[in-house]
Formats: C-alpha cells, structure tokens, sequence
C-alpha cells in the first residue's frame, strides 16, 4: 500500500489489538474499531493496565473513545509476544491498593522535599496557584 499521511496510515490497522498511552498517564489496551482525522479512537474489549514496580493488573473498560488530543502513544501490540513478559499479573484490588500505596509514598516524598527547601529559606510555588499562559 503507498503512504498515505495523518491518521489515513492508520487505517490498516483498524482490528488489530493496540496499546495507547494518553496524556493523564493511563494505558488502554483494545481493538482499534474506529479512526478518524482528529485520530479520536474506538477502542473494543478495552482494559485498563496499572503498573506498579513489577505487577500489572487489568481494569476491564468495554468499549472507549479516546479523543485523538489524548493520545501520546499508539502501538499494534505483537499477540505472539504479548505473553513474553516479566511483569506478574495480579488482582484489580491487589494493584489499586499498590497504586495508592505508590502515590502516598510520592507525596510523603514530595512533602518532604518542599519542607526541606523551606527549611533552607527556598519557596516553591504551588501548581495550582500557578497562572497560565
């Protein structure tokens, strides 16, 4: 097939199983049903993949619309190597009690950090009082 530009190149891969990463951070895993110019997706049999150190665990999801700005990442997954994987799989509660464990631990950490800039006569602005140009 000759190249075609934009998300027309996506078209051959219309039912085949991807991985996307969007901007929040999450990974989907699914069947690419759908594209359009905006490369906004459909995704079927979808699931979302939390990672945490060496343990993954799978949240099912159905179907999902990802709008194309949300994307950071899209790639065919290899079905034949997919099982290849040095990651165990354990339960959705088991990986959403690590996941909360590792942002706990980041913030803590985070906490720290700024407590010990203050300490030394440094501010850091808060994110959320920030303003944006």
């Amino acid at each position: 097939m000759n190249y075609m530009p934009g998300t027309a190149s996506l078209i051959e891969d219309i039912d085949k199983k991807h991985l996307v990463l969007l901007r929040d951070g999450r990974t989907l895993i699914g069947f690419l049903r759908s594209i359009d110019q905006f490369a906004n997706l459909v995704l079927h049999q979808t699931v979302e993949r939390i990672h945490v150190g060496k343990k993954y665990g799978d949240i099912p999801r159905g179907i999902f619309i990802v709008r194309g700005e949300n994307v950071v990442l899209l790639g065919e997954i290899d079905l034949e190597k997919e099982c290849d994987t040095v990651l165990k799989q354990v339960s959705i509660e088991e990986i959403l009690e690590e996941q909360r464990a590792q942002q706990q631990a980041k913030l803590e950490a985070e906490k720290a950090k700024l407590q010990a800039l203050k300490e030394r006569g440094l501010s850091v602005p808060r994110a959320d009082v920030l303003d944006e140009y």
